[in-house]
């Protein structure tokens, strides 16, 4: 079993940043393949970035540029950089970790970009 605690969330005027962290407790194997999505209020929930194995990454069109996944494996955590950040990037993010026909998922926490 993993627990994943998510933090940093907040909010933050257009053009701002905000570094999201996610704690996991248990296991993390390098097989895992770890992510975070966002759900904004009536829409489905959507990938943001994910990191696999070999520490390929891959993010979603909107984000590309100015999103950084990273993790710390000595750690067990998970990290999103989110910089420029626009009113459209508001919702809840989660991070998760996948593996084989298991998942896991963090509680989340709120981002929300506004003046």
């Amino acid at each position: 079993q993993v627990q994943l605690v998510e933090s940093g969330g907040g909010l933050v005027q257009p053009g701002g940043s905000l570094r999201l962290s996610c704690a996991a407790s248990g296991s993390i194997f390098s097989t895992d393949v770890m992510g975070w999505y966002r759900q904004a209020p009536g829409k489905q929930r959507e990938l943001v970035a994910r990191l696999s194995r070999g520490d390929y990454t891959n993010y979603e069109d909107t984000v590309k540029g100015r999103f950084t996944i990273s993790r710390d494996n000595a750690k067990n955590a998970l990290y999103l950089q989110m910089n420029l950040l626009k009113p459209e990037d508001t919702a809840v993010y989660y991070c998760a970790i996948l593996r084989g026909p298991n998942s896991y998922w963090g509680q989340g926490t709120q981002v929300t970009v506004s003046s």
